[in-house]
């Protein structure tokens, strides 16, 4: 294993490991800091409660006047304590406001509060690095996901066949650039699509590999259960197609000969070639590949709650910002609307591998 790759994370880890760490945590957006320590005001201002003008009088009667303040202040009174209960109702300063998606308290989470997210690390750019400082396009999209539900967040890292099968209860969703396609829809539901996915070709520096078609014959790298070992089973003549725990093992594997080139995402090989040196992404194509978080199947509330998160997300420029932060671009504007992803019914193009 070569000791430079992958940037900032793990060079390979077992499949059983599984590393746990708290990212972040977060106080919801809209909600002033008094109001979250119970700092509102009692509504009465410094009187403390109401007075009457003129109660103490020797008739024992009160003024007309006195008698209209009176039920206006009755009628302020029940008013406050209408809106202190419905208030009380939000929790603590893990959930929502006026101005987030819904009550994250109120979702089936692992523990309540804090959304526990699966990912498969390391897969750079989109999640690297090492406990508890991860990063990434992905792990900064799913905090941006979770403040918007009003929701903490802790990753958890697990081999990306457990992401794929659902976590089975080990997280409450995943992410880890995973593609949406109908036979990982019928294991785990998907959020709508947030990434618009292409795949390249990976090779040694002076490779006579140029292209796919020069892939008869040859050893081919890619990770296990990814469309990238797909592409590859399906739509080439190479002799072997070797897949690999850990994606990081495939660009290894390719840096010191045991395997003639890695099929893999587009972004991810593109960062390869620039960590690892002596490689070079010589063909790279697009095959309509989107991704999206991964839901347990089932949860229906939260798939809603995600979804409607990504989409303010989307709508207020997070989305944007990402991609620029990341990649240097700017999102497609399809990715931008609302629905499901191609591969699932939406939009205007079709499935890749």
């Amino acid at each position: 294993m070569l000791s430079n790759w992958p940037p900032h994370g793990r060079l390979s880890r077992s499949p059983s490991v599984t590393s746990v760490s708290v990212v972040r945590r977060s106080r919801p957006s809209g909600v002033a800091p008094e109001a979250i320590a119970g700092g509102r005001d009692s509504g009465y201002g410094d009187r403390g409660s109401p007075a009457w003008g003129g109660c103490g009088t020797r008739e024992g009667k009160r003024p007309v006047e006195s008698k209209t303040r009176l039920w206006s202040l009755i009628a302020l009174a029940v008013g406050l304590v209408a809106a202190f209960a419905v208030a009380g109702c939000g929790g603590d300063d893990s959930t929502t406001s006026g101005d987030e998606t819904g009550a994250g308290t109120d979702l089936p989470l692992i523990t309540a509060g804090t959304l526990t997210v699966g990912s498969d690390i390391p897969y750079p750019p989109f999640e690297q690095g090492d406990p508890p400082d991860y990063e990434g396009f992905d792990i900064d999209l799913i905090n941006a996901v979770a403040d918007k539900i009003g929701l903490d967040t802790k990753m958890v890292d697990l081999p990306f066949n457990v992401v794929l099968a659902g976590g089975n209860g080990q997280f409450d969703l995943a992410i880890a650039a995973t593609t949406i396609t109908p036979a990982r829809a019928k294991k785990v539901d998907f959020s709508d699509p947030y990434f618009n996915a292409s795949q390249g070709l990976l090779v040694q520096e002076g490779s006579d590999i140029q292209t796919v078609d020069d892939l008869a014959g040859k050893i081919v790298g890619a990770q296990d259960a990814t469309t990238g070992e797909t592409y590859a089973e399906d739509n080439t003549d190479a002799a072997e197609v070797r897949p690999f725990p850990q994606i990081d093992q495939a660009y290894n594997a390719l840096k010191v000969g045991q395997v003639d080139a890695v099929l893999n995402d587009l972004p991810s090989v593109n960062a390869a070639a620039e960590e690892l040196g002596g490689l070079e992404v010589v063909d790279d194509f697009p095959t309509d590949e989107q991704y999206g978080i991964v839901i347990p199947k089932g949860q229906t509330e939260l798939v809603d709650a995600v979804n409607s998160a990504l989409q303010e997300v989307k709508d207020d420029g997070t989305l944007t910002e990402l991609y620029q932060e990341w990649f240097s671009t700017d999102p497609p504007e399809e990715l931008l609307q609302p629905g499901p992803a191609a591969a699932l019914g939406g939009g205007d193009t079709t499935s890749g591998g």
